[in-house]
């Protein structure tokens, strides 16, 4: 499945006192291009949530290769690398001018905002996941 694309600029606020971004915020950026794909698939958080449904990482797994410094102007990507019933695999990267900066993957769970149980993907979004072309928007 093709990746979405996210720009992303390090502001002072990123980093630390020697200019380089903040190891945490890569997360940060990871978790708007994730939000903006959802976006680019015709739903936003807002009609999820109130759908009662809240969408939480429940696994993250990340290797950091080299640093981002004030100013940079970054990409992240957004892939969905496999999907179940309430779960979504995203690979993403953050990269500076194609150079790979930060790798993820990352396991997002649909639950239940009430209950906090799993819940399936709501119709519109399962029938887009469903559509090779749903992943390549940009």
């Amino acid at each position: 499945m093709s990746d979405f694309r996210h720009p992303v600029r390090v502001y002072i606020e990123d980093t630390d006192a020697g200019g380089i971004v903040y190891y945490v915020n890569y997360l940060k950026y990871m978790e708007r291009a994730r939000s903006e794909w959802l976006r680019a698939q015709g739903i936003t958080q807002r009609v999820l949530f109130e759908q009662g449904i809240q969408l939480v990482v429940h696994r993250l797994e990340c290797r950091y290769a080299k640093p981002a410094r004030l100013d940079d102007a970054l990409e992240v990507s957004a892939e969905v690398l496999s999907r179940g019933r309430a779960r979504l695999q995203f690979g993403q990267v953050v990269t500076r001018r194609g150079e790979p900066l930060c790798e993820a993957r990352v396991d997002i769970a649909c639950l239940d905002a009430e209950r906090l149980r799993p819940r399936s993907w709501p119709a519109a979004l399962a029938e887009r996941l469903a559509t090779p072309s749903a992943q390549s928007q940009a």
